[in-house]
């Protein structure tokens, strides 16, 4: 099965599965294992091509930063259309933690401006080195919570209530969704107006993005 199709196939198996033990990995564990999913190089190539009038072609490139740390995983995030690389659209630092019950937590961060200057730090993750959390600016409202699913390897999240501002095309606040296992994930990030209207994002699903490298 095409890597594409896997990434769909098993977001949409965690939905059918309720009864699945999702305590029966560690926190700790369940970090290690997000870290390897995350960390990579992604695309949603095969999904522009599919539904271009949906979906474009983006790339996706998450690389750790700051290893010593012991305060949780930190990752740098960098999203660029594919005709557009040098000039990413999208630029996060993303802290992943182990919360009380199981669950993990996937904290967003901006960069300090002009963002642009740690464009393709991804390559060289030591281009970071001299940056600090301390000037990061932390989204508040915009965590992601994320279930493991060890049935079917995957990982599901979401944001909570409507805390997660944002001010794009009109907007009061954004909502982001996730599914990520070893081939790749779908993110479904959205914003809404007070009135609970979608004035950004996809509405036809979220996007496939496709893990760069990875033997079928």
């Amino acid at each position: 099965m095409h890597r594409f199709m896997l990434v769909v196939a098993l977001a949409a198996a965690a939905l059918a599965l309720p009864a699945c033990n999702t305590g029966e990995f560690r926190s700790n564990g369940d970090i290690a294992v997000l870290t390897d999913f995350m960390a990579g190089s992604f695309s949603s190539a095969k999904q522009a091509e599919k539904d271009p009038e949906n979906f474009r072609d983006i790339r996706l490139e998450m690389a750790r930063i700051w290893p010593d740390r012991a305060d949780g995983v930190w990752l740098y995030v960098e999203q660029a259309v594919a005709t557009s690389l040098d000039r990413p659209y999208r630029q996060r630092v993303y802290r992943l933690t182990a919360n009380a019950d199981g669950t993990l937590r996937s904290d967003v961060y901006t960069l300090p401006e002009p963002a642009l200057r740690f464009a393709g730090a991804w390559r060289e993750p030591a281009r970071l080195a001299d940056l600090t959390p301390q000037q990061l600016d932390l989204k508040d409202g915009c965590a992601i919570t994320l279930t493991w699913h060890p049935c079917s390897s995957l990982f599901t999240g979401t944001t909570t209530g409507t805390g997660c501002e944002s001010t794009l095309q009109g907007a009061a606040y954004a909502t982001s969704e996730a599914s990520i296992n070893a081939y790749g994930m779908i993110t479904w990030d959205r914003g809404f107006d007070r009135a609970g209207n979608q004035v950004w994002g996809s509405t036809a699903g979220g996007y496939v993005f496709v893990k760069q490298g990875v033997d079928r």
